[in-house]
């Protein structure tokens, strides 16, 4: 079996693919907890169908962007309605404001925070770019659907500030595809490039294709992604984003559509909806769990059709845990983006019940001091932790009987034998990994240099 390479990186136990093997354990997806509403949308320019957020880190404060719109009233169509792209900002992540900007136009006044209006307004995705080549006047970028030669395309637009907005080019970035949702674009620092994943339309169902780009401009030809793990159902956005806490492992938090359903009778739209949970360690390929990761819950009204999308982005507001947004009521005058909370790095555990379970990795090769995991047990169990040769044999002095048993509920404790917690001695050479779990989670690890 060949080694894995994991150097220092921290590694999420999302899937399969430390693991060797499994016996009495499990992998566990986990939810977010519903906090408080971080945002109503009630001024005329918004409405119960604002909707496609993005939240971003951006110096010493947070930032919100997001359709404002009101395609109807109290659910009766509106022939002539409104799309506008507004902001928001927070200087702790829980409290937001919509500034006054004086940018652009609504109803004759300029006392709003509304940033751009008119073309690309119905979907507007901006992000910061991290690439280190990337010019001043073009530090934030943002990808959005418009209508080119009648055909639906991906323009980039760009900015100094986040608040004033140009078009890139009047050609296009992305000419195949619908583009009719929150289409993402971002830097990948790992692989040193653009990536952009958008809707389009397969045999009437909604999924999802893939690009890249060195320079933001010329893209790869578009590829379906693959969805493996869960039966099939339609994507309606897929908030794709590397993990900001390990940048090689992809995220996807899909707004999850089952549009034959109809939960409330009296509603005139039919269709429910629920947010799903997939990853990927090649960017192409995505587990998706067949669980749902936010339910609707017991609100009616978040359970007709188009509620509990994912924000694009993540906040870590402390480190013990992750705040993310989704949106509730959609289509209902109460609509509004609540803010969620989630164990740092707690997306999925290895878990074990009161019976004592094993878990033993693939070969790895790392390199680092000390061996730091994510872990919480109850009070009378625990966690031990042994290292094995290439050969499967325990390794003197990291055997399971030398390490003090773990217990208790920790972001990052440094695992330690008998003889102490250094373990640079074994970096370079491939080694396993045995936990042995009872009544007990093991979300992370990772070495330390």
């Amino acid at each position: 079996m060949d080694e894995l390479n994991i150097g220092s990186r921290l590694e999420l136990f999302i899937d399969d693919y430390l693991i060797n093997s499994m016996d009495h354990v499990e992998l566990r997806l986990h939810h977010p907890v519903e906090r408080e509403v971080a945002l109503a949308f009630d001024e005329p320019w918004e409405g119960e169908t604002s909707g496609y957020f993005t939240v971003l880190k951006d110096g010493p404060r947070y930032r919100m962007y997001y359709r404002g719109s009101n395609h109807t009233v109290n659910c009766v169509e509106i022939p002539d309605f409104h799309e506008t792209v507004c902001t928001a900002e927070s200087l702790d992540g829980i409290h937001w404001v919509k500034p006054e900007l004086g940018i652009c136009e609504f109803e004759c006044s300029k006392k709003n925070n509304i940033v751009h209006t008119g073309e690309g307004s119905h979907a507007f995705v901006p992000f910061i770019d991290s690439n280190p080549e990337a010019k001043p006047d073009e530090l934030y970028k943002a990808a959005t659907s418009a209508d080119f030669d009648t055909k639906p395309v991906l323009r980039a637009y760009v900015s100094a500030d986040g608040y004033n907005w140009r078009a890139l080019s009047d050609e296009p970035i992305l000419t195949e595809g619908a583009f009719d949702s929150q289409n993402v674009v971002f830097w990948d620092s790992v692989a040193g490039e653009y990536v952009a994943y958008y809707r389009e339309f397969r045999d009437g169902s909604r999924e999802v294709k893939y690009s890249k780009s060195k320079d933001f401009i010329h893209w790869t030809d578009d590829e379906w992604i693959s969805i493996t793990g869960a039966p099939h159902c339609q994507l309606y956005t897929n908030a794709v984003q590397p993990y900001f806490r390990a940048p090689h492992i992809y995220l996807g938090f899909p707004k999850r559509f089952f549009e034959e359903r109809k939960a409330v009778g009296s509603h005139p739209f039919t269709g429910v909806s629920d947010g799903g949970f997939m990853s990927s360690r090649d960017r192409t390929n995505f587990h998706i769990w067949g669980e749902a990761f936010v339910r609707p819950g017991q609100e009616q009204f978040n359970w007709t059709e188009r509620s509990n999308m994912a924000a694009w982005g993540m906040l870590q507001l402390c480190p013990e845990e992750i705040s993310m947004f989704y949106s509730r009521h959609f289509h209902h005058s109460t609509n509004h983006l609540s803010r969620m909370t989630l164990r740092t790095d707690g997306f999925v555990s290895v878990h074990a019940g009161a019976q004592t379970g094993n878990l033993t990795t693939k070969p790895l090769i790392f390199e680092g001091r000390n061996l730091v995991i994510n872990y919480a047990t109850s009070a009378g169990s625990g966690i031990r932790v042994e290292l094995l040769d290439e050969n499967n044999k325990p390794i003197p002095g990291y055997e399971l009987d030398n390490c003090p048993v773990i217990y208790g509920d920790e972001i990052e404790h440094v695992v330690s034998w008998k003889s102490g917690s250094d373990v640079s001695a074994l970096g370079g050479k491939p080694i396993r990994i045995r936990f042995e779990l009872m009544d007990a989670d093991l979300y992370a690890m990772q070495f330390r240099v």
